[in-house]
């Protein structure tokens, strides 16, 4: 796969891995040790020198490359001063769609990883039989059907075309939006692994077209509606009150949907990263995370245990569906 330029201004991307293939319909498909060795008054080592992370220099300083989606988010400058602060140099480093951050971690060309949910971890891990694992939670945002034709969903025609994500997991949410948006039907109610296949079209009033998650904005022109992911609906500056539908983060049936910052399985207990996790939530990062998502995210602090569990959950969710 041909890597992708960095948005302007991010860290550049690494060479990738090629992009995995052998999925269950519709699946995302894509250990090597890290070690921590704190000596007194001297350097701190993340991980071996070949792979994302650059070790301590004299200073004792320690460089922690994050892999992220939206490296230009008004959150990242505030969470770096502070680890700053602590001798900790965030470096993002920005992909720009989310097949790319997973394989780059899990082959140490970043150390941490922050843009994606539980359950696209759980459905990442098994499909690549990788053993990624969330070490702090941050936020829950809503998934929001927004239209640049219609202000309303009566508005939206009878055999209206509706852009949706095209990964495995934000698909399903979002056939699972318009299902309750009243805009179509999935056979059995569907499920948090639901795919196109399952739209009744006898009875569903809408169409759907699967795109990257990264073209949904990009879609919006010519389709009726799109099921846009918050971080790309805020960095394309759609106004969220103006969604025409979209889920309830606050509620428990979107617990599988907490964003977390996911490290490789060896480094979990790593203690600067747990540190970086602890301060996103400081108070100056919150207030950050909420003034730019316009108040959508909810945000979420959840042992790091609980978290481990809840992905173990949804893995077997995954498995069982193959």
């Amino acid at each position: 796969m041909t890597n992708t330029p960095a948005e302007p201004g991010s860290t550049p991307v690494p060479e990738l891995p090629d992009k995995p293939t052998g999925r269950r319909t519709g699946l995302i498909t894509g250990i090597a040790l890290g070690a921590v060795t704190v000596v007194a008054a001297a350097a701190v080592l993340i991980s071996n020198v070949t792979g994302g992370t650059s070790g301590a220099g004299a200073s004792g300083r320690v460089t922690v490359k994050i892999g992220t989606t939206d490296a230009s988010s008004d959150m990242w400058p505030v969470l770096e001063e502070l680890a700053a602060k602590e001798g900790i140099d965030i470096k993002p480093v920005n992909f720009t769609d989310y097949t790319q951050p997973n394989p780059a971690l899990s082959q140490k060309q970043t150390d941490l990883n922050l843009f994606q949910h539980l359950f696209y971890l759980a459905n990442y891990n098994v499909a690549n039989h990788d053993t990624l694992t969330p070490i702090g939670s941050t936020v829950v945002v809503p998934l929001s059907l927004y239209s640049k034709k219609h202000t309303s969903l009566a508005e939206i025609p009878e055999g209206g075309q509706i852009a949706i994500p095209n990964d495995a997991v934000n698909q399903a949410r979002a056939l699972l939006v318009l299902q309750q948006a009243g805009l179509l039907k999935l056979k059995g109610g569907g499920t948090a692994l639901s795919t196109p296949a399952e739209v009744d079209t006898a009875v569903s009033k809408v169409k759907v077209t699967p795109v990257d998650a990264s073209q949904t904005v990009a879609s919006l022109p010519s389709v009726d509606g799109a099921v846009v992911n918050n971080n790309f609906a805020l960095d394309a500056k759609l106004d969220p009150a103006k969604a025409l539908y979209g889920d309830d983060p606050s509620k428990p049936a979107a617990e599988p949907y907490i964003n977390v910052f996911v490290a490789r399985a060896a480094d979990k207990d790593n203690p600067i990263y747990l540190k970086i996790a602890k301060l996103y939530h400081d108070a100056s990062v919150i207030k950050a995370e909420r003034a730019e998502s316009k108040g959508t995210a909810v945000i979420v602090d959840r042992p790091k245990a609980e978290l481990e569990r809840i992905t173990d959950s949804l893995e077997k969710t995954v498995r069982a569906a193959q």
